[in-house]
């Protein structure tokens, strides 16, 4: 798929250049079943992880925050790139208004910006944590703890503002309309695909890789110092650092199935539209944009497989029914039992007197 594929237009770049050859209907029911998993099982993940922690807002610690509204982030992009990506696979052209297609076009690249960045801000919080914990402390006691996210976000809706302008509904063949891209040839399609890539892909990307690198040497340099200072103190030390390195390993297995899960479809995105002569495959930029969809559903896996506790909460909403019943069954009993208590200890003392 190419880019304007993830942004919700169901064509290649081949078939932009060539509107009037059919696509592979084969290739379109195998894209549309996975979509369906990927679209459920995402939609699932986030919305019971976000429950959970919704239901304990009152102590979110500063990482469960960054989590929730990384759960958000992947729940734009699962209902307003995974969903409309799906629509138009079984539909084979935008159905709505221009405004609705303005509108999912700009939702798309809102959900790609929020998810990226979402992932810088977590980890340059890691890094103040780690290699600073005095300046983040001070900060901590003084200020508010969300700006971070709140700047993540507006960069999102800001940086997301071209695409209002840039993708309209427009007729792409004598009484045939679909939500296309329209850019100045010959270089717009070049300036697009690049920009996009360098803020949503490879300056994040860059930004994390500093900060990890920094986080590792300091995580290091802690480690052979206390080994070679033991004390009853370095101990407690040890047990707080060791909250902070799984924070900070979470982090990095976040950042790598980013990496793993986008890095092939910017790769060759960039590739196709630079080189005229690149191999622009259906089947290959299908493969490529599944691959990055799964981004929306390793998220809440990993949060939850670093997660002592959250993922029996998790399937406790599964079976909240039976939770009340054994958490009223569990009341009833312990009332019996301080009820059966209460009536030896009154019958003791009457046998005493």
């Amino acid at each position: 798929m190419s880019w304007l594929s993830v942004n919700g237009t169901n064509q290649t770049l081949e078939r932009a250049l060539a509107q009037d050859d059919p696509r592979d209907e084969d290739l379109a029911q195998v894209e549309i079943a996975l979509l369906s998993i990927i679209f459920v099982t995402a939609g699932v993940l986030n919305v019971g992880l976000l429950l959970v922690l919704w239901r304990r807002r009152k102590q979110l610690s500063r990482m469960r925050v960054f989590v929730f509204h990384l759960c958000v982030a992947d729940l734009v992009v699962t209902f307003f790139q995974v969903c409309p990506q799906l629509i138009w696979d079984i539909t084979d052209r935008f159905v709505g208004p221009d405004a609705l297609c303005r509108l999912v076009k700009y939702l798309q690249v809102v959900g790609m910006f929020a998810s990226t960045y979402m992932i810088v801000v977590m980890t340059v919080d890691r890094y103040q944590a780690i290699c600073k914990p005095m300046v983040t402390f001070q900060r901590r006691a003084a200020a508010r703890w969300n700006g971070s996210v709140c700047a993540a976000w507006c960069v999102s809706f800001i940086g997301s503002l071209p695409q209002v302008f840039i993708f309209s509904r427009v007729e792409v063949a004598p009484g045939v309309y679909d939500c296309w891209g329209q850019f100045v040839q010959p270089w717009g399609l070049k300036a697009y695909v690049t920009w996009t890539t360098l803020v949503i892909f490879v300056l994040p990307i860059f930004l994390v890789i500093c900060c990890q690198a920094r986080i590792c040497r300091t995580v290091h340099t802690n480690f052979h110092m206390k080994m070679h200072h033991l004390s009853s103190r370095a101990s407690s030390v040890a047990g707080m650092s060791k909250a902070r390195v799984k924070t900070v390993k979470m982090t990095v297995v976040i950042v790598l199935a980013y990496v793993l899960c986008w890095t092939p479809f910017f790769t060759v995105q960039l590739w196709s539209v630079w080189d005229e002569q690149a191999p622009t495959h259906s089947a290959t930029f299908t493969i490529l944009m599944l691959l990055a969809s799964l981004n929306s559903c390793a998220n809440p896996c990993i949060y939850l497989m670093f997660s002592g506790t959250l993922p029996r909460r998790l399937l406790s909403l599964l079976c909240v029914t039976q939770t009340h019943q054994n958490k009223e069954s569990n009341q009833e009993e312990a009332t019996m039992v301080s009820s059966l208590y209460i009536s030896l200890k009154t019958l003791s003392q009457s046998d005493c007197r």
